[in-house]
């Protein structure tokens, strides 16, 4: 019994030395065999079935919100009082991505176009398209400042032309048309005789080329070769640099394409992206961490100096002719029109914009633009990308329409992208990046407790082992002593 005892003591300690080698292994190895998952699964990779399928059809239910500027005396702002602005909306559409004429090169890029449609939906709308709001009208205003270094002569024409097609100064039209487009003579006769004016070459709209379009030829890293790389832009539309702006770096196309980054994120990291609607490069930098469905998120926000003048912010004295901070002078590449962008309700701007419009209240929870992403993956989770369109109105000399009305920077609408991992794709990022990687962690110190146990175990087995081989030959010695006592004095009594 005790040489049993005594083997699966030794075979207790060789289990038990194993588990806390293999579990110690873990914990060195286990992170490596994580990361290196993670880098397989982030690659953009058609054998990648789940990334891939995200990366190219976009599964997160993605919204834009938009909110019209009413403008509630549009007579006043003719005769140079402040415009006092209704926000109407939201006015939600559904937006549908998918990228398609996907094609991978032997540079390890992928080049691809992503077209976009968006569908109105009702029941998450205040109102329906047929809602009539008023809005500075962009043909007139947007023409009249575009020309205002004309010669007196053209500006009279060009007046008399807007009376010929009847354009006043704002309009009042319902939503769905101010969005997707309405008929103009004018449009048409623009169109017509100065092709190229507009950026459309129908119908009139805010959006209206944005629906059914794509946002340019996108070449991308696949991220085979380094991870680093995935997802970061090489080209656009064949360049390595647009030329809307004065100085190089301004031209730079940095980052991703806005929809995913490298991962293994730090609060050191950032998030730059190419936004071809906003014909720059912008990034975001790190907040603070939260959480999300019980996957860890990093938060990503705008800096204050995102849309920053040059005087106050240096580095972007290449987007300028600027204005106040706060406003990004697109006009460079919307065919010269006095277009601008901003955070809405003018959040984050100088507060000397407020003085001139009545009816503006910015605050971050409803006006501010942040991406929550998991560090480990560069994925986002939660998504919320907020902007203005704004329009630069001033009285023109020669240009009735302009009245006398006080020059200012007007808001027009405001809208917010959404979207968010939710459902059964939700439910796998969870289970494959925050599941499985938590249990490996856990079974290599279950391994190393369990080791230790069996190791301590068999250390107590062989000490119990050895007391009763102590204790059995100690029988033996005293039943021997026993034994020669009584066979001496048997001897003894013999004599």
């Amino acid at each position: 019994m005790s040489i049993s005892k005594s083997k699966i003591a030794v075979g207790l300690a060789v289990v038990g030395i194993l588990a806390v080698a293999f579990g110690t292994v873990m914990v060195f190895v286990g992170p490596i065999i994580i990361d290196d998952q993670i880098v397989k699964n982030v690659e953009i990779n058609p054998k990648n079935e789940l990334s891939y399928t995200m990366w190219r059809d976009i599964p997160v239910p993605f919204f834009m919100s938009v909110y019209f500027f009413n403008v509630l005396n549009p007579r006043e702002v003719l005769s140079g009082e402040k415009p006092m602005l209704e926000q109407r909306g939201p006015y939600v559409y559904k937006e549908y991505r998918q990228k398609d004429n996907i094609t991978f090169h032997a540079n390890n890029t992928v080049s691809y176009r992503e077209y976009r449609q968006y569908h109105f939906m009702r029941n998450m709308s205040v109102g329906n398209e047929s809602d009539v709001v008023t809005i500075p009208n962009m043909l007139v205003l947007g023409a009249a400042v575009m020309m205002e270094n004309l010669p007196l002569p053209v500006r009279l024409l060009v007046s008399s032309t807007f009376k010929a097609f009847n354009e006043g100064t704002f309009l009042t039209k319902p939503v769905g048309e101010l969005m997707w487009g309405y008929d103009s003579k004018l449009v048409d006769f623009l169109n017509t005789f100065f092709p190229g004016m507009l950026p459309s070459s129908g119908k009139f709209g805010l959006f209206a080329e944005f629906n059914n379009s794509n946002t340019g030829l996108f070449t991308v890293f696949t991220g085979q070769g380094d991870i680093q790389n995935v997802h970061k832009v090489d080209l656009w539309n064949g360049l390595k640099e647009v030329n809307y702006w004065r100085t190089k770096q301004c031209n730079m196309i940095n980052g991703t394409a806005g929809q995913m980054w490298p991962p293994f994120m730090t609060p050191e990291s950032t998030l730059p992206f190419y936004s071809p609607d906003a014909c720059r490069s912008m990034e975001l930098i790190y907040q603070r961490p939260g959480e999300m469905a019980g996957i860890p998120v990093y938060r990503y926000v705008a800096p204050t100096t995102l849309f920053a003048n040059g005087t106050d912010y240096p580095p972007n004295e290449g987007f300028c002719p600027c204005r106040q901070s706060g406003l990004l002078n697109v006009s460079s590449c919307r065919q010269n029109s006095p277009v601008f962008i901003s955070h809405p309700h003018f959040y984050n701007a100088d507060p000397v914009l407020l003085s001139f419009i009545l009816g503006l209240d910015p605050n971050e929870e409803d006006h501010g633009l942040f991406i929550d992403i998991h560090p480990e993956t560069g994925i986002p989770m939660n998504v919320s990308i907020r902007l203005q369109l704004n329009l630069l109105i001033k009285t023109v000399e020669g240009i009735d329409e302009t009245g006398k009305i006080a020059e200012a920077i007007m808001p027009m609408l405001w809208f917010g992208e959404s979207g968010y991992l939710d459902g059964p794709v939700l439910d796998t990022f969870y289970t494959n990046l925050v599941v499985l990687p938590v249990v490996m962690e856990y079974m290599q110190y279950i391994f190393i407790g369990l080791g230790l146990l069996t190791i301590f175990g068999a250390i107590v087995l062989r000490m119990h082992d050895k007391e009763s081989v102590s204790g059995t030959v100690n029988k033996l010695t005293e039943s021997t002593k026993q034994t020669e006592k009584l066979n001496v004095t048997e001897t003894e009594h013999r004599f």
